[in-house]
């Protein structure tokens, strides 16, 4: 595997699943009902750090990569729309409970979060494949 590759999988991925991943531990060692087993303020935070780290990593590339780049900017941003509307879906529904399905949101999360990890392998999978003397 690339350097680029695991930086990404332990910078990006495992440090953006620490909210998932910790809730899932809290679940375990928790009684029955004290917790959720998933919320969608999880799946938002680490979906969030998956394409604020695209951008960071487009923007270090060439002038010959520019239409992909702005793409994958125009994708990420797109994606942070999203969650911030999730997010704010998420306060309307601690305001009015009964206002918006609360399980709704957190699978939309979810699925959003699937999907932008795999945007996010794309972009590591290339930026990875550009020569190590080649200026990004």
């Amino acid at each position: 595997m690339e350097d680029k590759k695991i930086k990404w999988l332990i910078y990006t991925v495992l440090f953006g699943s620490i909210p998932i991943l910790s809730r899932l531990l809290i679940w375990v060692v928790t009684q029955t009902g004290t917790i959720s087993m998933f919320a969608a303020s999880d799946f938002i935070a680490f979906g969030m750090i998956l394409h604020i780290s695209n951008i960071n990593e487009t923007e270090h590339l060439s002038d010959r990569d520019k239409s992909w780049k702005t793409v994958q900017n125009g994708t990420s941003f797109s994606f942070i729309i999203l969650y911030s509307i999730l997010s704010a879906l998420i306060m309307l529904n601690e305001g009015v409970p009964s206002l918006v399905d609360a399980s709704i949101i957190t699978y939309c999360a979810m699925a959003a979060a699937a999907v932008s990890l795999i945007i996010s392998f794309t972009v590591f999978h290339r930026i990875s494949k550009i020569p190590l003397g080649e200026k990004p």
